[in-house]
């Protein structure tokens, strides 16, 4: 009787034993390790690749934003504010109502098949939309000029980039809408444009939040 009440009071004492070395080498040690590693290493990834503009984190370069006007009385969905570059349809799982910065709380596609009559309702009217928020005087958009990110959600619905045919198009507009030189905002957005990763890999896109940052200077300076 004592050998078995002396054996498990080792086995018990070898298990908690074993339980406190385990949660300070995985719960602990291991953490604050990959941790270090990560914020010396890999920093701005680690945390979140934040871009600051006027000393303050204003988003991320991987998720992307809404740039819209404020809500009127009775409207449910708001207006875009046109001053601003835009980016891709977010059409997605769920929605936001507590951070409004994002409008999708959650990541993920419509689901929506290709024949589907909402996707093609959503398409048509986003088209419809681009053509006439983008026909500035001197300038036309025609609906063969609209290309598919302009009018389709990403796979994830938080897409932060468009291609930069989306964002020439938007030129005109943009140069109106805050009295700037089309030229001026072209060479922005061409500044703006990162190829494919390793010259071969996706395809060219335009951050959107990074180029407007940059617009929201070049406004202050003219």
């Amino acid at each position: 009787m004592n050998n078995s009440v002396t054996n498990t009071v080792r086995l018990l004492g070898a298990g908690l034993r074993a339980l406190l070395v385990l949660t300070l080498v995985t719960g602990v040690i291991y953490p604050l390790v990959v941790t270090g590693i990560a914020q010396g290493l890999f920093g701005n990834k680690a945390n979140g690749s934040e871009i600051k503009a006027d000393g303050k984190v204003v988003g991320s370069s991987l998720i992307g934003q809404s740039y819209n006007l404020p809500l009127k009385k009775g409207q449910e969905t708001p207006d875009p504010d046109l001053k601003w570059f835009q980016g891709r349809p977010a059409n997605g799982l769920g929605a936001n109502s507590v951070n409004t910065r994002y409008k999708l709380i959650l990541s993920g596609a419509t689901n929506l098949s290709a024949d589907s009559k909402v996707l093609i309702k959503q398409v048509g009217d986003a088209k419809a939309a681009v053509i006439k928020d983008n026909s500035v005087p001197g300038y036309t958009v025609k609906p063969a000029d609209v290309p598919a990110d302009a009018v389709t959600s990403s796979g994830s619905g938080l897409d932060p980039a468009i291609s930069p045919e989306y964002a020439e198009l938007q030129v005109h507009r943009v140069a109106a809408k805050n009295g700037l030189p089309v030229d001026r905002v072209e060479k922005l957005v061409k500044d703006h444009t990162t190829g494919r990763t390793l010259g071969f890999i996706g395809e060219p896109r335009v951050n959107v939040l990074e180029l407007n940052i940059a617009l929201k200077d070049l406004v202050a300076k003219k």
